[in-house]
């Protein structure tokens, strides 16, 4: 498995940004940017966090490689990059991923959501979530094959 200072260099290429624009916004030395990104040296956990803020992913992002969430954005037309391209850091996102070929809308939805980093909206988000999660595992009984006499209207 790729160091992380590949997957760092790949997603600040992605985001077309400088390794000196970068630094700036992470709060951190552009020489630190550097050895990290040439793998030369190992990042702190605080470095980490103040990377995936400046460059807007969250933090698990910066040990999968961009391409990687190719699948989210592609349209229905356009081919995919194959799922055994996936790299495995990261067993939810590759889970998300996989799942995506049915309805991608959904997770891209989400990630832009997650991306924007506003707490409330992702409070929000949470919220409904679960209350759909809540609703979906809840047993119903079709209106047609309940038993004669019962009446209940239907929860629309």
């Amino acid at each position: 498995m790729p160091n992380v200072g590949t997957f760092i260099r790949a997603w600040r290429i992605s985001q077309k940004c400088s390794e000196q624009a970068l630094a700036e916004r992470a709060g951190i030395a552009a020489s630190a940017l550097e050895a990290l990104e040439s793998e030369q040296a190992d990042p702190q956990a605080s470095t980490l966090e103040a990377l995936a803020g400046a460059l807007k992913i969250p933090l698990p992002w910066l040990f999968i490689h961009p391409t990687d969430l190719d699948l989210l954005c592609k349209e229905d037309d356009e081919e995919p990059a194959p799922l055994s391209t996936l790299t495995g850091a990261d067993p939810v996102l590759e889970r998300i991923l996989v799942a995506a070929g049915h309805d991608r809308s959904l997770y891209v939805l989400l990630t832009a959501l997650m991306q924007s980093g506003d707490p409330k909206l992702l409070r929000a988000a949470e919220v409904s979530l679960r209350s759909l999660v809540k609703q979906s595992k809840q047993a119903t009984v079709p209106w047609q094959s309940r038993p004669p006499g019962h009446f209940e209207p239907p929860s629309d």
